[in-house]
């Protein structure tokens, strides 16, 4: 009789069990089998180190339920989930290791939307006329420093009170807060909204009861989304923080980078109000992007 190996036969033991659950793979998608063969790897070693009871594991696979439950159209818990975890961090920097110069990325967050309307350059995103007023601007430019034409400029925020529109229908206005521009050759880009203020992150769901269960708040610092594309360039997917703000050092998601703050200045000389066509005292944000060529 053939003598057969105890892990090809599937004879799971704690010794070899993620040797035993690897080798049943039996793909030719050979990125899926990695990626298998590492995650159950990791999996088991967790498991073996920290031992949990029975109920403990099946409290994790309810607390995942119910996260998965918590999503809809508009709010991604297991987003939130990554997020407040590090990984999504982590899987960013990974991903957009950028060459000397070129700005930097950092989390996507939960609430974009993908269809907000294209505006003309200079135009107000804040449609409801709450908070205080506020200008962007600044250029868009390659790692030499040139100008770049035609980039799309997909932006949004909070609104003064820290929420975003699809937190609030029926309260804000759809599209509140978020609009898509274009740059011209100069790659100058200015447009107005609201000076954004701090918020948490939902508390209501299975990831805010993990940070109150671990003793850590839920606050992220007040900043502005962007994505940035261009043709023959790396989509930029990006926010600007105000460094004042005081959870600009704990972010519940990790995700301020000192190379993204940028000065929110009060601006109150009658001249300058004038100048940028403003009806009283403003916040002025100045920041450049520089993109890296694909």
């Amino acid at each position: 009789m053939t003598a057969h190996s105890p892990i090809h036969d599937g004879y799971f033991t704690e010794e070899n069990s993620a040797q035993v659950v690897a080798a049943r793979s039996k793909t030719d998608n050979a990125r899926l089998e990695q990626c298998i063969e590492a995650i159950v790897r990791h999996m088991h070693a967790c498991i073996k180190e920290i031992e949990p009871t029975q109920q403990e594991w099946f409290d994790t696979i309810m607390y995942l339920t119910r996260t998965g439950h918590t999503c809809t159209d508009w709010r991604q818990e297991f987003i939130l989930l990554s997020d407040v975890l590090g990984v999504s961090m982590l899987v960013d920097a990974i991903n957009n290791r950028k060459p000397s110069g070129a700005s930097e990325s950092t989390v996507l967050g939960p609430f974009h939307l993908p269809d907000a309307p294209e505006l003309p350059m200079g135009s107000n995103i804040c449609l409801d006329g709450k908070g205080d007023p506020m200008l962007i601007k600044g250029r868009i430019l390659d790692t030499d420093g040139e100008p770049i034409d035609q980039v799309k400029i997909d932006v949004w925020q909070a609104n003064d009170e820290g929420f975003y529109d699809v937190q609030q229908k029926g309260i804000q206005p759809d599209f509140n807060l978020r609009g898509v521009f274009r740059t011209g050759a100069d790659g100058t880009y200015f447009f107005r909204g609201v000076k954004p203020r701090n918020y948490p992150i939902p508390e209501d769901g299975p990831v805010g009861q993990l940070m109150n269960a671990l003793g850590r708040h839920c606050w992220r610092p007040a900043h502005l989304h962007y994505i940035l594309e261009a043709d023959g360039f790396e989509t930029l997917t990006t926010h600007i923080f105000d460094p004042d703000d005081e959870y600009i050092h704990s972010d519940a998601v990790f995700g301020v980078k000192e190379s993204l703050m940028a000065k929110f200045d009060l601006i109150e000389d009658a001249d300058r109000i004038a100048e940028a066509g403003m009806d009283g005292p403003y916040f002025e944000v100045v920041h450049d992007f520089v993109l890296a060529r694909a």
